[in-house]
């Protein structure tokens, strides 16, 4: 994922250069297109390469922590806890009336 993310802001370098220098070529599409556009697809496209890019790096910082762990088989090796009963509470005695 990591690696997508660097092709993503490759493209989105490309998309920013070529649509400030002319916002026809990128938006084709368009009619008229402005400046303004290309900087509001560009703003999207960096937040989604940071988020790419996080995401890829957690993510091989969690398979590099799963293969370093040990496998276990099923068995614990800290021993469980035990409940243990509580003795009844005596009973407060009764007051008596006067």
């Amino acid at each position: 994922m990591v690696n997508y993310s660097f092709h993503l802001a490759f493209w989105t370098v490309l998309f920013f250069t070529v649509g400030m220098f002319k916002p026809q070529w990128p938006l084709f599409f368009l009619k008229k297109p402005n400046r303004f556009i290309i900087f509001a697809v560009t703003t999207v496209l960096v937040m989604i390469t940071l988020t790419m890019y996080g995401e890829g790096v957690r993510r091989d910082k969690v398979a590099a922590e799963a293969k370093a762990a040990p496998k276990t088989t099923g068995t614990s090796a800290a021993p469980v806890p035990v409940p243990v009963p509580t003795p009844d509470k005596p009973k407060p005695e009764e007051k008596k009336p006067l």
